[in-house]
């Protein structure tokens, strides 16, 4: 299977065996992380890290995966940059992905809700980019999407349900698992991007999906369509529930993030303070044992950074059935896969 120059902007938009293709490497190379198999597959290339806003994981990870293959991450900044924008005279996307092009062997961007005027910017800046690069564009999580985040977040589910970390990956395992992604309070105004991703990748490997959020907090339409689509073709089911208890009755996976709503921006501001003082009205939504002990020992899931005390409690974020390390170590592994498959020499 050839993936060398594919995009990945979003799960969906690759077919279930080149997810499968990352996640079988993703396993190899944690089993046998520094081996000369893998050391040298991007000798002497470099992956433009490009960060409209900052991150403690994301960039960490990918460095260290570019390093892991031999290769090396530049970290890009848009003021260090003189480009183009709706009240500023610079650089067109064209141009700056021309160049980036015949400078670099990848380009990641990581762009999210407070950094663009309204929900999707973020998307098709993305896609323009993807447009006139000739090197393959990865989104490092953007306003509609975290692929990355998806398929760590696929692979640790995997290894809990599996035979562990260090075996084959084996995604069948979640076939007929019950998936509750539930929203939570929390003082941070978090965009969809993760949820919508955990929704997705979910539904496309068969899992029995759970929306739970308060009215008012609905996500994207089409993203809920495509997971609607994705358990109608798996034969399994979705449904949404706005109550902050129920959904959680025979989970397996719990998924507690808090997304901000649909009226999160006006006049091209993203109104956050507007956004945590409403999230706050709900405290009732928040994952905790009680809530847990309504699943079918239910792990843990969240792609960090936690809120605390918000999103969940510490006794469940910290607890024996927390799986919250695990999938950000995999962040690590799942894009080492996709950066050696998209612009290696495998």
């Amino acid at each position: 299977m050839d993936l060398y120059g594919k995009d990945l902007i979003c799960t969906q938009e690759w077919e279930i065996e080149e997810l499968v293709e990352v996640l079988d490497l993703a396993a190899k190379m944690k089993r046998d992380r520094f081996s000369p198999d893998w050391t040298s597959l991007l000798a002497h290339k470099t992956f433009f890290m490009f960060f409209y806003n900052p991150s403690v994981r994301t960039r960490q990870s990918f460095e260290c995966a570019a390093t892991e293959l031999g290769g090396h991450a530049q970290f890009l900044e848009p003021k260090a940059m003189r480009l183009k924008t709706a009240t500023t005279a610079g650089e067109t996307v064209e141009d700056a992905a021309q160049v980036m092009s015949r400078y670099a062997h990848g380009l990641g961007i990581r762009i999210l809700e407070d950094k663009i005027p309204y929900y999707g910017a973020g998307d098709e800046l993305i896609r323009e980019y993807a447009y006139w690069c000739t090197i393959p564009v990865i989104s490092m999580a953007h306003d509609k999407f975290h692929p990355c985040q998806g398929l760590a977040d696929l692979m640790g589910w995997s290894e809990w349900y599996g035979k562990g970390p260090g075996y084959p990956a084996d995604p069948s395992v979640l076939y007929g698992k019950k998936l509750l992604v539930t929203w939570a309070h929390g003082a941070l105004a978090r965009s969809w991007c993760s949820v919508q991703e955990a929704l997705l990748i979910g539904s496309r490997f068969g899992m029995d999906v759970t929306l739970a959020y308060p009215e008012g907090f609905d996500l994207d339409p089409e993203v809920i369509a495509w997971t609607e689509e994705n358990c109608a073709e798996n034969g399994r089911t979705f449904e949404i529930v706005h109550d902050p208890v129920a959904g959680y009755a025979g989970a397996h996976v719990v998924y507690s993030r808090h997304w901000m709503s649909p009226e999160a921006y006006k006049d091209g501001e993203f109104l956050k303070q507007q956004e945590i003082e409403k999230a706050l009205r709900y405290p009732q939504w928040i994952c905790d044992a009680e809530k847990m002990a309504r699943t079918d020992n239910a792990i843990f899931t969240h792609p960090m950074p936690i809120d605390r005390g918000h999103e969940v409690t510490d006794d469940v974020a910290s607890g024996p059935r927390s799986c919250i390390y695990d999938v950000a170590e995999n962040r690590l592994h799942v894009q080492k896969a996709i950066m050696a498959l998209t612009m290696g020499n495998l």
